[in-house]
């Protein structure tokens, strides 16, 4: 058992670490599904050799592709493999990720999308304030939703049963790499997340992972959460 998965381990690590599709892979955490052609731009690459690629990548699971009209998606098979990808990036060297971050990224650096959720500096930060308000608990090292958090999500319109019988991770913290602390991921994360978008607290940067505070979103979280710049 132990050799086999070894083995397969292997071969997701090959998959992985071919430079075309950890662009690939890189790409996705933006959350979207895209097209080929749009990967193929973004590795800068043929369309014939993107898709050898996504071909490879959907073989062994990591990808799906879904058909509309006449184009052909395609996104990770599930928010798992995101995560992974994501924590992968512990493993660069501090000192060569500040300086990327530094020179050409302080937008990702101060709010961003880890896949469906929110990261960077704004999303610790929103995580440490619900911390401290005991809205969520840290139970050694897992994270989990009191009573009074229950209440504070229904005060945000969102649904905090139906979110709990989803097959996936409802509350968990994750940690993220440009502050190698924690923020949260999760059902409950995105369904945030996804709330403080249509609100528009927040908006999307286009063909960025990047996230930018409205003065609506600047008021709000500081009205509900403390947070100032």
């Amino acid at each position: 058992m132990i050799v086999h998965m070894e083995k397969q381990f292997r071969e997701i690590a090959a998959l992985i670490g071919d430079p075309v599709r950890a662009t690939i892979m890189w790409k996705l955490l933006d959350g979207k599904a895209f097209t080929a052609t749009e990967l193929a731009i973004a590795a800068d690459t043929s369309a014939s050799n993107i898709s050898m690629h996504l071909t490879k990548l959907v073989q062994a699971n990591l990808l799906v592709v879904e058909s509309q009209g006449r184009h052909r998606y395609y996104k990770f098979s599930g928010k798992e493999i995101a995560y992974a990808i994501e924590a992968m990036v512990q493993l660069v060297p501090a000192s060569k990720r500040q300086q990327y971050q530094d020179e050409n990224i302080p937008a990702i650096k101060q709010c961003r999308t880890c896949y469906d959720h929110l990261a960077g500096k704004t999303g610790v930060a929103i995580t440490d304030s619900l911390l401290r308000q005991k809205i969520i608990i840290d139970n050694n090292g897992s994270f989990e939703l009191s009573n009074k958090g229950r209440k504070w999500f229904v005060h945000m319109e969102i649904d905090v049963p139906l979110l709990e019988q989803q097959r996936r991770s409802f509350l968990r913290p994750c940690l993220d790499w440009s502050e190698r602390r924690y923020h949260m991921a999760g059902s409950l994360p995105a369904a945030l997340l996804t709330k403080m978008l249509a609100q528009d607290w927040l908006r999307r940067v286009k063909n960025s992972r990047a996230v930018i505070i409205t003065a609506k979103g600047e008021k709000n979280l500081y009205e509900l959460l403390g947070l100032r710049d």
